[in-house]
């Protein structure tokens, strides 16, 4: 006896409790990070000092940053908005996984296989951008930027609400930015790009690259600029081999709806 499929109110229903848990899921990861303050902003603020394990491993002069605070809520409405950011971190492999469970149903079995791998590849490049900017291009911009004088009669008092919210959208930024690769593979997929024509336009995306990383890390530090670019250029080479050649990502589509 075959079911009858369902209806758009029914899979609207489907969606919005697929919704609800992963807010309820996002909140309770964001709650927990709240109430572990001491280790939060022990994570979030170790790039500020000389002690991080970036500059030790670069044996980096000793430097001090002095965070302040200005306003009289500015703590506490940091605290939770870092600590929304950290749930939301922290609950994305469950929030993808319902996603994923409500669209899953409606796909072939091929393309369920593909947007199987798109999910996971995305969010392992995501992690892997927020990683790279927390270890590398985070701490060097804030100890270029942090340690700065126009003159030594001038001294550098960061806010922490500046120093917070520069954390959060360099990490944000970042991790979209490593979504290159997996954008660029779905559009080979889809015949939009190829990695013939990614070769010939090669010098083009490495000015493209270079005006990224300027924007990214608005210092005029030579050294940064090639710390910020090298991972993003590495990204685009990745993504010639990742990105087939246009007969056979029209071959891999046709397979994949054959399936």
């Amino acid at each position: 006896m075959s079911s009858e499929p369902a209806t758009f109110w029914e899979h609207l229903d489907v969606l919005r409790w697929v919704i609800i848990r992963s807010l309820c899921v996002v909140v309770l990861f964001a709650v927990v990070a709240f109430c572990l303050k001491d280790e939060l902003f022990s994570v979030v603020l170790a790039p500020s000092s000389s002690q991080f394990i970036t500059f030790r491993l670069m044996h980096s002069e000793p430097f001090s940053l002095h965070l302040m605070n200005t306003g009289l809520t500015e703590q506490f409405m940091t605290h939770m908005r870092t600590a929304a950011y950290a749930g939301l971190l922290l609950a994305s492999p469950y929030v993808l996984y319902q996603l994923f469970s409500f669209v899953a149903p409606g796909l072939y079995q091929g393309e369920r296989r593909v947007a199987f791998r798109v999910v996971g590849a995305s969010y392992a490049m995501f992690l892997f951008g927020t990683l790279v900017c927390y270890f590398v291009i985070f701490p060097l911009t804030v100890r270029f930027l942090g340690t700065y004088q126009v003159s030594a009669a001038v001294d550098n008092m960061l806010t922490l609400q500046s120093y917070i919210d520069t954390f959060i959208s360099m990490c944000l930024v970042m991790a979209l930015v490593f979504e290159l690769p997996v954008l660029c593979w779905l559009l080979g997929r889809m015949h939009l790009l190829s990695s013939g024509l990614m070769r010939r336009y090669r010098r083009h995306a490495v000015v493209a690259i270079l005006v990224v990383a300027a924007i990214i890390t608005p210092t005029t530090d030579i050294f940064t600029l090639i710390i910020v670019s090298l991972p993003l250029w590495l990204l685009y080479e990745a993504s010639i081999l990742l990105v087939p050649a246009r007969q056979q990502a029209r071959a891999d589509m046709n397979n994949t709806y054959n399936n």
